[in-house]
């Protein structure tokens, strides 16, 4: 088996016995016409791992605090679904311009307070980064949570993350990439 298919065994064992806030069971995974509608939308593919999560765990409903935001469709708790809410922020970018939201970063955990947690669709390890816009301005808003998908996952199961209750005082790295990749005018 490899590693990473032990992740995704691992992962899937937490998710069918814990149920983050709102969510009263794991959702079924969504199905590859789903996940074709949704990157066509997006206009990228989802990392392979990202996937395999909706394609073989389920369709949000696991993971730290809120839990996984479903992949295309709305959540019970009426938040957007991932697709939804990068639409959404590309959108509100475009008509403000010191809030950009750079392009192929996926938001697909929130926070509350508007905090998402965000997969970096176009780097090969997509790195995770957590969007807190409650700082000054948004370029101190952006902060890498994991350097890969892989290392966000091992830091929820194992419970090592800096939301848990532990690792509180974590100070998280700003990301820097984020005036690079925003510096280019968005479609």
């Amino acid at each position: 088996m490899t590693e990473i298919e032990q992740l995704l065994t691992r992962v899937a064992a937490k998710a069918r016995n814990t149920h983050p806030w709102g969510w009263t069971s794991l959702p079924e995974p969504v199905d590859t016409a789903t996940l074709s509608r949704a990157e066509a939308a997006l206009g990228f593919s989802l990392p392979p791992l990202l996937a395999d999560l909706y394609l073989r765990i389920g369709d949000g409903g696991f993971g730290p605090e809120y839990g996984l935001l479903p992949l295309f469709d709305n959540p019970p708790a009426g938040e957007p679904a991932a697709v939804e809410q990068y639409l959404a922020n590309r959108a509100t970018g475009r008509k403000d311009p010191d809030w950009p939201w750079p392009e192929g970063v996926l938001p697909i955990s929130h926070w509350g307070c508007a905090m998402y947690t965000c997969v970096d669709c176009r780097t090969p390890e997509a790195t995770v980064l957590l969007f807190e816009p409650n700082a000054d301005d948004s370029d101190h808003a952006w902060f890498v949570d994991a350097p890969s998908l892989t290392d966000w996952l091992h830091a929820w199961v194992e419970g090592t993350g800096w939301y848990a209750e532990m690792n509180e005082e974590l100070e998280l790295a700003p990301w820097a990439d984020f005036r690079i990749r925003t510096a280019t005018p968005m479609p």
